[in-house]
Parts: C-alpha cells; sequence; structure tokens
C-alpha cells in the first residue's frame, strides 16, 4: 500500500476546460480578490489610524479584517495561477499548507464572531459593566484565545489527514485542498480518526452558534425594552453588520457540508466551496460599512486625507 510520502502532489478541480473561461475566470476571481484586499485594508487602517474607534467593538472588527484577508489568500491565489498558467497541480507541502491554514483561520473567525457577540451582549444588556468586563486587556485575550483555538484544531486536522496513506489516487475533487475530498483518497481504516476530529470540531461550532444565538435573544429582548427609537435604531446598526456576517458563514458553510448526499456533484461541490471561502471575506467588508456611520466616517476622512496627501506631493514634485 503507498503510503502519502508517495505522493508528491495533488491535482485540483478546475472550474473550467477551455482556455477562454479559464482566462474569464482568472479575471473574475482577480477582481474578487483585489476587491477583498482593497475593504479589508480600508477597514484596517481607518480602525487603526482613527483613535475614535480604539474600542472593543472595533478591534475585533480589525481582528475579523485580517482573518478574511488570510482566508481569501489562502485558497484564491492559487486557484487563480492554475487558470492563468492552465494546470491543476499543486505540491505535496503546498496541499498541507492549504489544510493547516484555512481551517485556522476559518475556526478562528468563527470563534471571534463568538466574541463578537459577546460584546454586543455585554454593551447592550449590561452597558455599566462594558468596561470591566472588556477592557484592553480582556480583549486582547479573547482574541488571542480565537487565533489560537483556531490554529490548534488546524494543526490537529493536518497532522491526523496527512498521516494517513492515500492509495486512491491524488485527484482533489476542489479547487484547493479541502480536508473532506482529501480523505476520500485514503483507503486506511485510520480516516475514522479524522472524522472523529471532525465531528468534535463540528460539535465546538455548534456550542457557538448556540452561543451566538442566546446571546442575540438577550440582545433583541433588551432592545425591545429601550424606550427610545433613537436608541433602538443604534443598537440594531451595531447589530445587524454582525449578525448578517454570522448568518452569511455558517448557511453557507452548513450547505456546503451538510447537503443531501443525492443532490451532491463535483459541479455543485464547486460552487459551494467558492461560496463559503471566498464570498464572505470579500463581502464582509461592505456588509460592516453599510449601516456603521462612525467607520464610513472614518473611511471617508481616510480617503480624504490620501487624496490631499497625493495632491500635495504632485505639487511638490511639478516644477
Amino acid at each position: 500500500m503507498p503510503n502519502s510520502s508517495s505522493v508528491s502532489e495533488f491535482l485540483l478541480l478546475a472550474f473550467a476546460d477551455t482556455r477562454e473561461l479559464q482566462l474569464l475566470h482568472f479575471a473574475l476571481f482577480l477582481g474578487i480578490y483585489l476587491a477583498a484586499l482593497l475593504g479589508n485594508g480600508l477597514i484596517l487602517s481607518a480602525i487603526a489610524c482613527d483613535h475614535r474607534l480604539h474600542t472593543p467593538m472595533y478591534f475585533f472588527l480589525l481582528n475579523l479584517a485580517l482573518l478574511d484577508v488570510g482566508c481569501i489568500s489562502t485558497t484564491l491565489p492559487k486557484a487563480m495561477a492554475n487558470a492563468l498558467w492552465d494546470t491543476r497541480a499543486i505540491s505535496y507541502q503546498g496541499c498541507a499548507a492549504q489544510v493547516l491554514l484555512f481551517p485556522s483561520l476559518v475556526g478562528a473567525e468563527f470563534f471571534l464572531l463568538t466574541v463578537m457577540a459577546y460584546d454586543r451582549y455585554v454593551a447592550i444588556c449590561k452597558p455599566l459593566h462594558y468596561g470591566g468586563l472588556l477592557g484592553s486587556r480582556a480583549c486582547a485575550q479573547m482574541a488571542a484565545a480565537a487565533w489560537g483555538s483556531g490554529f490548534l484544531i488546524a494543526v490537529l486536522h493536518t497532522a491526523t489527514t496527512f498521516s494517513l496513506p492515500f492509495c486512491q489516487g491524488n485527484v482533489v475533487n476542489q479547487f484547493f485542498c479541502e480536508i473532506p475530498q482529501i480523505l476520500k483518497l485514503s483507503c486506511s481504516d485510520a480516516y475514522l480518526r479524522e472524522v472523529g476530529t471532525l465531528v468534535f470540531s463540528f460539535s465546538l461550532g455548534c456550542g457557538c452558534f448556540v452561543f451566538i444565538v442566546l446571546s442575540y435573544v438577550q440582545i433583541f429582548r433588551a432592545v425591545l425594552r429601550m424606550p427610545s427609537s433613537q436608541g433602538r435604531h443604534k443598537a440594531f446598526s451595531t447589530c445587524l453588520p454582525h449578525l448578517v456576517v454570522v448568518v452569511l458563514m455558517v448557511s453557507t458553510g452548513m450547505f456546503a457540508y451538510l447537503k443531501p448526499p443525492s443532490i451532491s456533484s463535483p459541479s455543485l461541490d464547486l460552487v459551494l466551496a467558492f461560496l463559503y471561502s471566498v464570498v464572505p471575506p470579500a463581502l464582509n467588508p461592505l456588509i460592516y460599512s453599510m449601516r456603521n456611520k462612525e467607520l464610513k466616517e472614518a473611511l471617508r476622512m481616510l480617503l480624504q486625507y490620501s487624496v490631499f496627501q497625493r495632491g500635495t506631493d504632485l505639487l511638490h514634485v511639478t516644477p
């Protein structure tokens, strides 16, 4: 039985077979990737440069933007390179890196969204205790716990997955190295260990989801009891973007992994993987900036300063 060391590379699933469609996909992916980098980069810059945004909510949003950049950078550049150069290959080390990084970043993002739900719960339901419960040290510890938990779980998945013998070929039916697709290449009963790890991760994710739901039940109850319509509107404005991001991430992920086997097909799996791995990191900056007046004002000032600075530099170099 050949073991994993006999596999030097894997073959990923292509989005298209014809050269014209491959180039079209490359251009589309490049546009999405640049938009995601620009959107998340603007949020990072606005939060870092505007002292008014140095609050727990925006600190967690800054971490979310970093995770979004990491998530989309783990999968999409390789898909773009394969489409541009008309290849499907990814090295063994590159595949292992994707298996390590993508679950790590996605897991950390979901843990961070759970922390952000707690932040909104304390801000709305226990405003007098907000400073004590969410001080700078507590925020840093919670963010570090989210990043660290995601990384530790991903290390466990990677070590278990790549300790398996691969004797079913090297064709991965996905546009990036996804753990369930790699497990299909194994012919060892040891894959049950990785299935157990996946079940553990899924149970942990369900626990986080239940915590988010319970937090929002308490938040909505508190908001509906507010006497001021202006206060209710402000509370909903700070909670709605987070809730939309959670729903987008959970719905795409659950449909991708929990859909009935009867409707499963390589093309559908490809589209669903694109939806849960690429679309949320690209849309999250837009979702968070649409109803957030403070963030929109900070972005406006940042852009105005950039344009002014650019004009000043041009005046200095013009004879």
